[in-house]
């Protein structure tokens, strides 16, 4: 691998170059201006670790940024088999640039078994062929940072049937278009899936759903800080997430993010992830840093 692919699909943003045993090289986009998105970085990540764990499926991340990457260099990521238990296995992999560590996940696998099981229902939302399409509204607006993204599809929510906008269409710049704040905590509700088909490789789909998830997270924990998006500065500070059942990245999943708290310069907010049958099939909360760029 010399450099990232011209025209990558999903998967490609996902591929690694195995170097070594244990360690892997792999290229980031950026996801701000001269900085590697860190969704792709965890994705990545998992990616090395899946690949040293066997058969296990991974039911479990946690993960830090400690570093801003550079898009424009390569990424080796160096995974340590931590233990290959008789239920579990445990890796933890450090993503290097550079001679630093920019990033650090741990990954918990295990073998799937039978026993009882419970869920929380569903939010009753629109579903996804009624909702707004973002990156449509984005490109058709002429925003030219949609195209980045283009691979993936996200879709905002309608409103919920005992909402107040319940029976109409989603108007634009609405509560409705930005987020939704019950009794003073910021929520919103996405439509997401890869643009992609991908292949039917269980831990290319867990790795897909990491990078989506890091797209609409920190967001959602900014909303009541009205700071205008030019004096915004948002970084991702950790990141940890649960995967309860098997799912396909490239079909539809609602995705439903609150922040429950916000202080000290941190907005902590969290997800879950559903099928359109209403399966939960994932979970995942996020920190992030949320400051006023000083001003010059």
């Amino acid at each position: 691998m010399i450099g990232p692919p011209e025209d990558p699909t999903f998967a490609d943003l996902l591929e690694l170059e195995e170097i070594d045993r244990d360690i892997f090289r792999g290229w980031s986009h950026a996801g701000a201006p001269m900085r590697t998105f860190g969704g792709q970085v965890a994705a990545q990540a998992l990616v090395a670790a899946g690949r040293t764990a066997g058969e296990r499926v991974v039911h479990s991340l946690h993960s830090y940024f400690l570093r801003p990457g550079n898009p424009t260099a390569p990424l080796v990521y160096l995974v340590d088999r931590l233990r290959d238990g008789g239920s579990f296995t445990t890796r933890r992999v450090s993503a290097v640039q550079y001679g630093e560590t920019i990033f650090s996940l741990s990954a918990s696998f295990k073998a799937h078994e039978e026993g009882r099981s419970h869920q929380k229902p569903m939010p009753i939302v629109r579903p996804p062929e009624e909702s707004l399409d973002l990156y449509q509204a984005a490109e058709d607006a002429g925003d030219d940072r949609a195209a980045s993204v283009a691979r993936l599809v996200l879709e905002l929510r309608g409103p919920d049937p005992t909402s107040r906008f319940a029976g109409s269409s989603v108007p634009d710049g609405s509560e409705a278009a930005i987020g939704v704040l019950d009794d003073d905590i910021p929520r919103r509700r996405f439509w997401m899936r890869a643009a992609d088909r991908l292949p039917d490789d269980q831990l290319l789909h867990v790795c897909a759903l990491a990078y989506m998830s890091d797209l609409t997270l920190a967001g959602t924990a900014t909303l009541r800080h009205e700071i205008p998006p030019h004096e915004l500065m948002l970084a991702s500070l950790d990141h940890a997430m649960w995967f309860h059942r098997p799912f396909r990245a490239d079909e539809w999943l609602l995705f439903s993010v609150e922040s429950p708290s916000s202080s000290d310069g941190r907005g902590l907010a969290s997800g879950e992830y559903f099928t359109e049958d209403g399966r939960l099939v994932a979970s995942v909360m996020q920190e992030a840093l949320i400051r006023r760029r000083a001003s010059r």
